[in-house]
């Protein structure tokens, strides 16, 4: 006998929790990565699945800028 969630009866409910707790999580690491010019970012975040885990580590640690960031300093010279 198999136990899991994903073949009782609350499957579908279960599966639509996971999508809305994903979904917004990873528009907006997509959106920061596209806004922040890093491709590669942008294609790990689309293709990789962490259940919004890698998402959430990216938008409040490696998106931050730091202080020599050229991306930055341009504009002010």
């Amino acid at each position: 006998m198999e136990l899991s969630i994903l073949n009782g009866p609350h499957a579908g409910l279960i599966i639509a929790l996971i999508l809305l707790w994903t979904i917004p999580w990873k528009g907006v690491a997509l959106w920061k990565a596209a806004r922040a010019g890093q491709p590669a970012w942008f294609i790990v975040l689309l293709v990789v699945n962490t259940l919004a885990i890698l998402e959430i580590l990216y938008i409040f640690i490696f998106s931050k800028r730091r202080p020599g960031d050229s991306r930055i300093n341009h504009l002010y010279q």
